[in-house]
């Protein structure tokens, strides 16, 4: 057929409107005659629009997606919505227009844009967060963790705007502040907080990355691990001069204590608050409210002494008790045995305030340093503490702790830099948390029948004062579920990360009505095959949903211990260096990139520009670039589908070249994912083909063109389809069989070996693929230049490796 031009619009919207007329064309058959993939991209905020990072995230699941169909396997591949969350209710305040409205609207749009660029999702499937079908199910989890005793309230610290009267997201304040009065420094005030016990699974958190190791980047698990901060040490009680109570502190390092000069304490520790009066309270407050404590790294230490003093239990030495910005509360004890000589930030605290420095470990190899002007911070020998003096640190670590024990002021114990997630927010746009407080019965959970406890639309949203909620008379007012009596709704709503703690599995059984999946359904598709999403999620959204997986096993819900068998972190989308956003005004419109070249183009480009776990950067010249290799592409197949000439004497040359990049690009798909070099070797396919093309057979041709056009399925969707059809093939291309190597047909017809002489590369030879040991000599042996450098020698011996060396061994 003669060559067609190429029109990106015409093409894409033809399919577009293709396959949105097949609601069934991207369904999951999920009955077991193939063996299952689940591929699953992080699902998307709807913030209003995509932005490129969204177009290679997706492009990346989506051209998995694809392969993996070609491959056989039965793909589930869902698309939904984490659609709570503090932006709508921001924008509502902004637009005054509801959250919900402001939420659905955007998920129209977005949705929009994802089938304009022709990902593969099952939108049968498709769920939304901020929907009561969705977060009754959030709260029915919800209560069977209070049943387990893993939800349970505390008094906590928040974020508290003294001119809004009202609590502040983290995300809320900026340099100390309220987001809204540059100039209001925000406080820290004491408020009841409903908490996960994430820190009930600690030590299975980290034991279990065993099962995912193989799968997941090494720098998310070493975040993770960093992250739950298992310490082993011991917890010992100080005395408090002049009272009968204790303080208990935490130390890793108790064959130290000899050497402890000062107990300091988290601002945050009730102790401080008893020993703060006066001007210390005031300086206490102000530690408290302090937003740079925050950023630990870069936190100048600073601290007072209280005026009081404890009694170290060993040697009955009196230390002083300080107050310091860098402990913290909720970490161990909350409380510390400063050890100077030993320690490096405490050597820097107690430098700066003059506090003694009192050296007890000396090297293995060595003495006890008398003036130390740096900490000796590793394990050494004991010394200057008393019966344990001459001990290895180990060993008195291990007797101090027993004898802790035995005498009743302290214990081994291993803690957590983890603390239990604290899942309350005082915000209207997100799951009422299903509790009722009666005054009578107490706290008594909303039971099951009554759910969901819904969000009411009728709300004002200021974003000063108290929780929205709490002002709505209707909501808030209620009967106790045991006794009958007037009683109050919890109008605190959970954290979203709640949300998107699970929804992977929601999506599995997305209209069921009395589960929140029905555990049969779920058991064939987990874990995850694969999970794709940036490295930024590492520490909460990952964990909490390893962690929810954990308790909805133990509940009978899965069986699995790990949700995700391998998670992909993708690389960011940069412009001149620097990530996209919207404050930094260097955003690039995914919507305009489609009409001025095309989804095709778009997503190859993504996928081009670098490896996927690598950072990219926008480069429209480049963009450009792809366009016209799929223009390329687009006009060699569609002159070449239905050729009827050409002499055949290039065949061997096409049909060697095609399987070779058959075989690349399986590899890529199924060892590394280099998707960047998967396009290469297309572009270096079309060039041997055009090359070729005048000598090759009509039937190689239209085989080539078959080919390259299934290759070329996964990437670019819209013009393979298109190509598919002009070749006159049924079926949706992404359901054809993937092209299959054959290795005999790759083979190379000759070879290129290195030729040594003592083990030194001296030249190289042409040799015809297959030939024997002895023609491979022979052919080293007759090269001029071989020739030249072995003249008058004496030939020792002669090494050959079949198809990689020769080694001519040689004296004289």
């Amino acid at each position: 057929m003669p060559e067609k031009p190429y029109n990106h619009e015409e093409i894409e919207l033809k399919w577009s409107a293709s396959w949105d007329a097949q609601p069934g064309l991207y369904q999951a058959a999920d009955d077991g005659a193939k063996p299952r993939y689940y591929v699953l991209e992080m699902l998307p905020y709807p913030s209003g629009r995509l932005h490129m990072g969204h177009v290679r995230n997706y492009s990346i699941g989506d051209t998995l997606a694809r392969y993996q169909w070609m491959r056989g396997f039965d793909v589930l591949h869902p698309m939904g919505w984490d659609a709570f969350g503090l932006p709508a209710e921001n924008a509502a305040i902004k637009n005054k227009r509801h959250p919900g409205e402001w939420t659905r609207s955007n998920i129209a749009h977005m949705k929009v844009q994802l089938r304009r660029l022709g990902f593969a999702y099952d939108w049968a499937r498709e769920v939304s967060t901020c929907e009561p079908e969705y977060y009754r199910w959030n709260q029915w989890l919800f209560l069977r963790m209070m049943e387990k005793g893993l939800a349970y309230r505390k008094i906590s610290l928040v974020n508290w705007c003294p001119e809004c009267a009202t609590v502040l997201a983290n995300e809320q304040v900026e340099n100390g502040c309220c987001w809204r009065h540059e100039t209001t420094p925000v406080e820290q005030r004491e408020l009841v907080q409903w908490f996960l016990r994430i820190t009930a699974y600690a030590e299975e958190l980290l034991n279990d990355m065993q099962q995912i190791e193989a799968g997941w980047p090494s720098m998310v698990l070493t975040m993770q691990r960093n992250w739950i901060g298992r310490s082993e040490g011991a917890e010992i009680d100080f005395g408090l001069c002049g009272s009968d109570e204790k303080l208990r502190v935490f130390t890793t390092r108790v064959d130290t204590i000899y050497g402890a000069t000062c107990v300091i304490l988290a601002p945050e520790h009730p102790v401080s608050k008893q020993f703060c009066t006066g001007d210390l309270a005031v300086r206490l407050k102000a530690m408290v409210d302090d937003q740079s404590r925050k950023d630990p790294e870069n936190l100048v230490k600073d601290g007072f002494f209280t005026g009081h003093y404890a009694v170290n239990p060993y040697n009955g030495e009196e230390v002083p008790v300080w107050v310091a910005n860098f402990v913290l509360w909720g970490y161990g004890t909350g409380a510390i045995m400063a050890v100077p000589a030993h320690d490096e930030r405490d050597f820097e605290f107690c430098t700066k305030y003059g506090i003694a420095i009192v050296p007890v470990i000396r090297p293995v190899d060595g003495v006890l340093a008398v003036s130390p002007t740096e900490p000796f911070t590793e394990y050494g020998v004991v010394e200057n503490s008393g019966e344990w003096s001459g001990l290895a640190s180990s060993e008195a670590r291990k007797q101090m702790a027993a004898r802790a024990k035995a005498e009743g002021f302290g214990e081994a114990s291993i803690t957590y830099r983890l603390k239990d997630w604290g899942v309350s927010r005082q915000r209207y746009w997100g799951t009422p948390i299903p509790v009722i407080h009666c005054d009578t019965c107490g706290v008594v959970p909303v039971p099951d029948d009554q759910l969901p406890v819904v969000l009411p639309a009728d709300v004002e949203l200021t974003g000063k004062g108290k929780s929205p909620l709490a002002s709505h008379e209707s909501f808030v007012n209620t009967t106790c579920p045991k006794c009958g009596a007037a009683a109050r709704r919890e109008t605190d709503t959970m954290d979203t990360f709640v949300d998107s703690s699970w929804y992977f599995f929601r999506y599995v059984d997305p209209q069921n009505e009395s589960l929140p999946f029905d555990p049969a359904r779920v058991a064939p598709w987990f874990p995850v095959d694969q999970y794709i999403g940036g490295v930024t999620h590492a520490i909460m959204h990952l964990l909490y949903s390893r962690f929810w997986s954990k308790v909805m096993r133990d509940i009978g819900l899965v069986s699995v211990d790990e949700p995700f068998k391998n998670l992909f972190t993708q690389g960011m989308v940069q412009l001149n260096g620097q990530t996209m956003s919207k404050s930094k005004g260097n955003i690039v419109d995914p919507d305009e990139m489609v009409v001025k070249y095309g989804a095709d183009t778009c997503r190859l480009f993504t996928l081009f520009a670098a490896p996927p776990e690598k950072n990219m950067d926008w480069n429209e010249s480049s963009v450009e670039g792809q366009y016209r290799f799929v223009t390329r592409i687009f006009k060699w197949v569609t002159r070449n589908a239905d050729a009827t000439d050409g002499s055949g004497e290039n065949d061997a040359r096409a049909l060697r070249k095609l399987h070779q990049t058959i075989a690349k690009i399986t590899s890529d798909f199924d060892n590394r994912w280099h998707f960047n070099t998967s396009i290469a070797a297309l572009m270096e396919l079309l060039n041997e083909l055009q090359a070729c093309e005048a000598g090759m057979s009509p039937a190689v041709r239209q085989e080539c063109a078959g080919k390259l056009t299934l290759l070329l399925a996964p990437f670019a969707p819209f013009v393979a389809e298109e190509l598919w059809a002009t070749m006159g093939h049924a079926g949706p291309v992404f359901k054809q069989g993937w092209p299959v190597c054959d290795p005999e047909l790759a083979r190379e017809e000759s070879l290129e070996i290195p030729v040594q002489i003592n083990g030194k590369v001296r030249g190289r030879v042409n040799v015809p693929n297959g030939s024997t040991k002895e023609e491979q000599e022979q052919a080293a042996r007759a090269d001029d230049k071989i020739q030249s450098l072995i003249a008058g020698k004496e030939i020792v011996k002669v090494i050959v490796v079949p198809g990689k060396l020769v080694n001519i061994v040689v004296k004289g």
